[in-house]
């Protein structure tokens, strides 16, 4: 059985990202890998524009997610003004970005962007291969201090309670989100679903799954170049759980 590295993510709003066309921007009601992949690379301290340590982390490590609480949809109009596209013009702050250039060249974008709120969810990752550049240990660590601040798809979404990491041996995926114990903090603040839904890389062995795939599908989160913001598709297993007890 692989070791596993499982946390939790609760917070009062989560943007996690989906296929983008035109001026809406949706949400999964769940963390994608790209997402999840970020959220580790900025605990550890990789910048977003260092390709090649981004890569091999989103290559080497795998996902599982356990949803508990979906919570609600909140959609924001948004307006924001730009400058016009120039190749190769790059700007060090948005307020370097609007000051040079004349007022009457800016151009306006309506965007609609989604946002989940309320949620609550099991994190699990492990390493594809053993010759991974991080160990769980290390992310574990750096979750648990982590070098750049943490947030939930967007800047203006942050944590709503610590991560808690913590590896699991000898267990199967299942297991280890059966056993996962909620903090403390948790009692009280999230409502669970009779539903819970578990969603994981295919590349898992059913055996160390220790669930069946009612669902294989494939998804476009996997990280090709966090700079030109390109993602490539992978295959995900879901499976379906109804339980009788919700309590925390």
């Amino acid at each position: 059985m692989p070791d596993f590295l499982v946390f939790q993510l609760y917070g009062q709003m989560a943007a996690w990202g989906d296929i983008a066309v035109g001026e809406y921007r949706p949400s999964r009601d769940y963390p994608s890998k790209s997402a999840i992949v970020g959220l580790v690379a900025a605990a550890l301290g990789i910048a977003r524009i260092d390709e090649e340590k981004q890569l091999a982390l989103s290559r080497e490590l795998g996902l599982g997610v356990c949803v508990l609480a979906r919570g609600s949809i909140l959609r924001d109009y948004h307006t924001s003004q730009v400058p016009p596209a120039k190749k190769g013009r790059r700007f060090a702050t948005r307020r370097t970005e609007l000051c040079d250039i004349a007022k009457n060249e800016l151009n306006t974008i309506l965007s609609q962007r989604d946002y989940h709120t309320d949620f609550f969810y099991k994190v699990a990752l492990w390493q594809n291969g053993s010759d991974a550049a991080f160990s769980l240990e290390k992310i574990r660590q750096a979750l648990t201090q982590p070098l750049f601040c943490l947030y939930l798809g967007r800047k203006s979404c942050p944590l709503g309670l610590p991560l808690c990491p913590r590896i699991a041996t000898g267990q199967t995926l299942k297991s280890v989100f059966d056993s996962y114990d909620f903090d403390t903090q948790t009692a009280g603040i999230v409502k669970l679903s009779k539903t819970h839904h578990y969603y994981w890389d295919d590349s898992l062995a059913v055996e160390h799954a220790g669930m069946q795939r009612t669902i294989v599908r494939s998804v476009r989160d996997q990280v090709r170049s966090r700079r030109r913001w390109q993602f490539a598709e992978r295959s995900e297993c879901h499976y379906l759980e109804e339980v009788s007890d919700v309590s925390v």
